[in-house]
This record gives structure tokens, sequence and C-alpha cells, in this order.
């Protein structure tokens, strides 16, 4: 059990990333923020500029949208903290930049060095799966997948928090 991870779900604009920003800084351990984001339009760059804006100045970013479970294990220290943000871009652009085998070896990785990391680590990810089917099968495989690794991530970090309309509900809480 991975005792200082923590997995934060919630849908677009519930306050997710605003949360798991507090229980960073709450940490007082200097933070890595590590963005899984490509900026590949103008509306997903103004997103990403929003997001540059509201944080705090003085975290470390690092931008990765492909080998998340490599720059964990770079960058994961026991005095630090890491906060993903998130986790439905980086599958995302594995999926979609890579192609499923690709996804699935990068996923593998990640679950494979999480219980080594040493350090604080927030996982930041879109919970899509309350919804209807969607009818494509990008779509399908995209719900389905990201289901599937916040199953596997819950299993193996000690707390997980679903956040609405701001508000954190603890789904699990190990210490």
């Amino acid at each position: 059990m991975s005792q200082q991870h923590t997995l934060i779900l919630g849908g677009a604009r519930s306050g997710k990333s605003r949360f798991a920003e507090q229980l960073a800084t709450d940490s007082n351990k200097p933070l890595i923020y590590i963005a899984t984001a490509n900026a590949g339009d103008e509306e997903m760059t103004a997103r990403i500029n929003r997001h540059q804006a509201e944080r705090a100045k003085h975290w470390q970013l690092v931008e990765e949208p492909l080998y998340l479970a490599k720059a964990l294990q770079q960058y994961s220290h026991a005095e630090n903290c890491i906060l993903v943000d998130c986790l439905t871009l980086w599958l995302s652009n594995c999926l979609c930049q890579q192609g499923e085998a690709f996804w699935l070896e990068q996923k593998a990785a990640l679950l494979d060095v999480l219980s080594q990391l040493p350090g604080e680590v927030i996982f930041v990810s879109n919970e899509v799966g309350h919804g209807i089917v969607p009818l494509g099968e990008l779509s399908r495989q995209f719900v389905d997948h990201s289901g599937w690794l916040h199953q596997a991530l819950a299993q193996q970090v000690a707390r997980v928090e679903f956040v609405i309309a701001g508000l954190a509900q603890t789904l699990k809480r190990e210490q």
C-alpha cells in the first residue's frame, strides 16, 4: 500500500485540481507539478495558461504527456510532494498518439513503480464513467481504460477522494 499517495477524481470543473493543489500546499513540502496536457489547439492552450496562472510560482513544473512512470521515478523523493494533473489527459495522449499497446505498457509501468515511490504523490483524474456508453470505439476505449486505471490505482493508494461542486467526499482513507 502506498501510504502517501492520493487519487482525486471528479468531473470537469468539479474543483478537483483546486482540491489537489490545496492538499499539496498543506503537505508543506516542496512541490513538483507534473502536467500531462498537450496544447494541441487554442482552447487547450488557454486552459493550460489559466492553470499556470493559478498555480504558485515556486512550484517546479515538469511537462510529461507520455512517460509518467519515468518522470515519477526521476522526481519522487521522500522530502517532496508530486502533483500529477491529470491522468485522463495522459491516457488520451498515450491512446491517441501511440495506440492501445503503448498505453497498456505505460499503465503497467505506473502501477509497477507506484509502491516504490518514496514521496507523497497526488493524482488528479476525470471520472468519466457516470454517463452513457459512448457511441464511438475510441470513446468507449477511453472510458473503459480510464475506469480500469482508476480501479487499479484505488487499490494501491492510501486515499481516494471524489470532488463534486468543489466539495470532496472521502471514498478511502487508510492510515
